[in-house]
Parts: C-alpha cells; sequence; structure tokens
C-alpha cells in the first residue's frame, strides 16, 4: 500500500467510532455525517449506536458505532482525515485512554494489513471489545466469528434505540 493520497480502486473499510464527553449520541451520528463529506470517502452502512461502560479508561459510559464505508483514499490518507474529524470535535489527548469527545479507529481496510508507528490494521484490540465487535457483526457479520462474539460475550453492551435501551451482556 502506497503513503499517497488516493489508491486506485475503491476499498472497503470499517471504522469504529466512540465518544464518552459532551453529547456522545449526536457527536457519534454527526461524524457520521461528516465523514460522507470527506472526499474520496463515502458511507456505505452504519451500525446502532451502542452504550458501553468505559474499559481501561474512566469517565462517563461511551456511545459507540460502526460504519463500513468506500474509499479511494489510502489507509495512511483516511486516518489523517479522522483524525482532523476528532479534531474539530475537541478531542485532547491528555493521557492514554483518556475520557473523549470523539474517536475514530480504523479496524479493516479491506484486506491490507500493515503495522506502522500511527497505523496497524487489523486494529490491535478489536477482537477484544464487545462495543467494537457487535457492531461490527451488524452491518458485516462475516467479518465477525461466533468465537470472536463468544470471547466478548460477558462485556456488557446496550443497543440504543429512539424508544429506548435494549440492554444485556453479549
Amino acid at each position: 500500500m502506497s503513503s499517497g493520497t488516493v489508491s486506485r480502486a475503491p476499498v472497503s473499510a470499517f471504522i469504529a467510532i466512540g465518544a464518552n464527553l459532551g453529547h456522545p449520541a449526536e457527536t457519534v451520528s454527526q461524524a457520521m455525517i461528516e465523514m460522507d463529506r470527506i472526499p474520496g470517502v463515502s458511507v456505505r452502512s452504519r451500525s446502532s449506536l451502542y452504550g458501553t461502560a468505559p474499559i481501561d479508561s474512566s469517565g462517563p459510559d461511551y456511545v459507540n458505532a460502526v460504519v463500513e464505508v468506500s474509499t479511494s483514499l489510502t489507509a495512511p490518507a483516511l486516518l489523517a482525515q479522522l483524525q482532523t474529524l476528532e479534531n474539530l470535535a475537541g478531542r485532547a489527548r491528555p493521557y492514554w485512554n483518556a475520557p473523549r469527545t470523539l474517536d475514530l479507529d480504523i479496524l479493516l481496510f479491506g484486506s491490507a494489513t500493515m503495522a506502522s508507528e500511527t497505523l496497524v490494521i487489523p486494529h490491535p484490540r478489536m477482537t477484544e471489545r464487545a462495543f467494537v465487535l457487535v457492531p461490527l457483526a451488524e452491518i458485516a457479520p462475516l467479518a465477525v466469528t461466533d468465537a470472536q462474539l463468544d470471547a466478548v460475550r460477558t462485556q456488557q453492551i446496550a443497543r440504543l434505540a429512539s424508544t429506548g435501551v435494549t440492554s444485556g451482556a453479549y
């Protein structure tokens, strides 16, 4: 994969979205809209919003989701655009796993694998977290195995709906 801005053909990528400061549900929903406005990026599918307690972190509960995008950007260029959206949402990084106004992580980028100082694909901790696997399985069931879902089944996650909350261990 080149480090240039544009790849030769569109690639399907999955992006995790999370927030737990400010108005997290609004922020996550707005991030989905803003991603679709990035040149070379088109949002193809969106998971439901999910509520989860912080893992290896502190602060209020998180709102999480996953989107699938089609992009002509390279993975590093997509990451740069996502970090711009985080910064515009007021993202601060005072310490590791600090509460955040917006967190955007590339989970998968086509069939690519890469490891650099700034980007690892597939995301190194995605299979450890229900807040990633459950929404990913919702929009891309073939991207998540039953064994992966079983491994996070004890983590509490609540699907948020407009009329209320359906919750339970997954």
